[in-house]
């Protein structure tokens, strides 16, 4: 009786399996899932005993270990870039089955060694997209038959590890999206934070007014002004050395510590070297703060400042003419234990404008920068103005149509009464 007939095999078979196997690779966003689906997978439709997926570190010197399936667990393992099998893979861009492990050149037996495992044939594939490597997939020991993988393993292997490199690329990119919309939202609230340490806007008969434009989500500027027991005015204007969150978080205590001291210590010079002694105390990474401190008395028109290595103080007279106070002591957190000369002058109804490094040094839209000169040309052009109005006009150059800040504006105009 002759034999039945088997049916005959369905040419779509394989690739409704790829299909099913790459659509498990995209079923999570999370690149650890990612990576664990996707050697479970893998090992399932290759019949191996044991599977790894390295992927390079952060400066491509290292494959590490990122997952792994099997008896033995070799999570977090490191290769050296281009050594072994995987590394060969790796560099070479290209697949590669390994019949008999224990003669292969690349071949180490030194985790077999470790884990009383016996390797006898590899398969190992790049993970890469568009040509960028991210690491390998490596299958160890084929289950039944002979143990050993051939070449139809080695298709499907390199097929569903191109897959299987897209997910991972794609997890890695949405992984940085959220990290992304996280970091925005914390510079929001820190951005809301710095504002709220400013002062808020006074009436425009009050004699001081600032301004503070960030050149980016959060500023290294900061000015600040309050009223003392006696009627008068305490005020500082500070510019911390760098950019980005590091240079804010010093703004912050330095703004908070004059709003602290401020308040008892009235005499500019003492003020500015306890902040001093303060910062030095704490200050790291080379960071250092210029400030120019000091006191108003609207009764008499009487100004005492101290600038720690800070841009000179404007002075322009009621006649027009101007006058300059420049730094007499280095800036704040440099060193400790130092004293800081105050002047005096009197506005007699002119007004006096500090300001930061962002304004005389800042880059305009046609690549120069103002300098001194270009300052003292700004306050003779809007002097006529009201002061809230005089200090936007002033900033207006630095804000022209697609012009990015290059570096923090902060401005403090305290006017006499005429």
């Amino acid at each position: 009786m002759p034999a039945p007939k088997q049916p005959p095999a369905d040419p779509f078979a394989g690739l409704a399996q790829f299909a099913e196997i790459s659509q498990g690779f995209a079923a999570s966003l999370d690149i650890e899932d990612t990576l664990r689906t996707a050697i479970v997978e893998i090992m399932r439709a290759l019949h191996a005993q044991a599977g790894s997926i390295f992927l390079l570190d952060s400066d491509g010197r290292e494959l590490v270990c990122r997952t792994c399936a099997g008896p033995v667990d070799i999570t977090g393992a490191r290769l050296a870039a281009g050594t072994g099998i995987v590394g060969r893979v790796v560099s070479d861009n290209r697949a590669q089955m390994v019949r008999d492990a224990r003669t292969h050149q690349d071949f180490s037996a030194a985790l077999d060694e470790a884990h009383s495992f016996v390797t006898r044939s590899i398969l190992c594939a790049p993970l890469s997209v568009r040509g960028e490597p991210l690491g390998a997939i490596e299958l160890i020991n084929k289950q039944g038959g002979d143990g050993l993988f051939d070449d139809s393993d080695l298709h499907l292997l390199t097929a569903l590890a191109a897959s299987a490199a897209l997910a991972i690329r794609n997890a890695r990119m949405a992984a940085a999206l959220v990290e992304q919309e996280r970091l925005r939202r914390e510079l929001e609230l820190a951005r809301d934070i710095q504002r709220s340490l400013l002062p808020p806007e006074p009436a425009a008969d009050f004699p001081l007014h600032g301004l503070n434009l960030p050149a980016r989500g959060v500023s290294g500027d900061f000015y600040d002004f309050l009223r003392l027991a006696d009627g008068r005015i305490a005020f500082a204007l500070g510019d911390v050395a760098g950019k980005g969150m590091n240079a804010a978080l010093l703004m912050a205590k330095t703004c908070s510590l004059f709003r602290c001291l401020g308040k008892t210590l009235t005499a500019p010079g003492e003020l500015a070297a306890r902040l001093n002694d303060e910062l030095c105390e704490t200050a790291t990474r080379g960071l250092f703060v210029t400030l120019i401190a000091g006191v108003y008395d609207p009764r008499s028109g009487a100004v005492r400042l101290a600038n720690a290595g800070h841009p000179p103080a404007l002075l322009r007279a009621s006649d027009g003419s101007l006058r300059e106070f420049p730094a007499a002591a280095p800036p704040l957190g440099v060193l400790a234990g130092i004293a800081f000369p105050e002047v005096e002058l009197r506005l007699d109804g002119g007004a006096l404008y500090i300001y930061s490094d962002g304004l005389s040094e800042g880059t305009l839209a046609d690549g120069s920068t103002l300098a001194q000169d270009g300052v003292r040309d700004l306050v003779q052009h809007c002097a006529a103005l009201p002061a809230a109005q005089r200090l936007e006009v002033m900033a207006e150059p630095f804000l022209g149509q697609d012009q990015t800040l290059h570096d923090d504006i902060t401005l403090l105009l305290i006017e006499g009464a005429r």
